[in-house]
């Protein structure tokens, strides 16, 4: 696959605070990235350096094969950015301040800005200044994805918007991915993610402490699983790789390490099942294995 986005042992320092500490991964064409950490963990510094904002202290950093400090007016030509609070010009309407993205970037599509505008269920003809949070996160998006880019970068897009409008979101995601772009997403919204993301980047305190699918990270955590069957179901609290076994009768809801999965269901067929669910680790059992404690 075309690596759009390289960083390879990125680091950054603010005085005597390592703001990063040897970050790298990738982006491909035809990928959804999902970057997710908590505030301070190092995401919107990676991200500014990626724009060329700040100028990173050590390690490679590129897009499009060019350094993103060096050539990033060139890079700029083909990104779309939207940050997590957009900051717009009060005295100017909503579809003046779109306009000017677009001419700005110089590549985009009128008829697809007045069809964002209106599955955004955005009014362009007020005043910035008069405009919620979650407007002025809708003029910025509609901005981004009315122009042709081979890079999207999207830094908490969604804050301040509704379910309703998060799923247009998604959608446009969807089909500009579609489309062989590549995708940036640095979200809290974790269900985003997980709906959204080929891969995830897990940053803590300035590093990458996982990389990878979602299907290849779920080892890393316990599967839940939910049976009921005719014989004791108190045999399987004893096995290997069960935790947290809770039972009502014959009934028990458990925790299993993945890896003892099979003999888990090798022992349930001999009590006669009933009823058996196994449920994957979500992507926020993920985020909680690095940060809670």
């Amino acid at each position: 696959m075309e690596k759009v986005v390289e960083l390879s042992g990125v680091q950054k320092s603010f005085g005597k605070v390592r703001a990063l500490k040897d970050v790298s991964f990738t982006v491909n064409a035809g990928e959804v990235v999902g970057f997710i950490g908590p505030n301070g963990a190092g995401k919107s510094t990676t991200i500014r350096t990626l724009l060329g904002i700040i100028k990173r202290d050590s390690g490679n950093a590129t897009i499009f094969n060019m350094d993103v400090w060096k050539q990033s007016l060139d890079i700029h030509k083909r990104i779309s950015y939207v940050p997590g609070d957009v900051s717009l010009w009060g005295n100017l309407t909503g579809g003046e301040i779109i306009d000017l993205f677009i001419k700005l970037h110089g590549n985009g599509n009128k008829a697809k800005r007045d069809n964002l505008i209106k599955r955004f269920e955005l009014d362009p003809r007020k005043k910035a200044k008069s405009y919620s949070k979650g407007n002025r996160q809708k003029v910025g998006l509609i901005a981004a994805l009315s122009v042709e880019s081979d890079l999207y970068i999207f830094d908490e897009p969604t804050s301040g918007l509704d379910p309703l409008m998060e799923a247009v979101f998604q959608e446009e995601v969807a089909r500009i991915k579609q489309a062989g772009k590549a995708i940036l997403l640095s979200s809290h919204i974790l269900s985003e993610v997980e709906r959204l993301a080929d891969k995830v980047v897990i940053i803590r305190n300035g590093e990458i402490v996982e990389i990878g699918t979602l299907d290849a990270l779920r080892h890393l955590t316990r599967t839940t699983i939910t049976i009921e069957t005719e014989g004791d179901v108190a045999v399987m609290a004893d096995l290997d790789g069960v935790h947290d076994f809770n039972q009502t009768d014959h009934h028990a809801i458990f925790s299993v390490d993945n890896a003892f999965i099979n003999s888990i269901l090798l022992v349930a067929t001999k009590l006669g099942v009933r009823r058996f669910e196994a449920v994957p680790p979500t992507l926020e059992d993920l985020f909680m294995r690095h940060y809670e404690g």
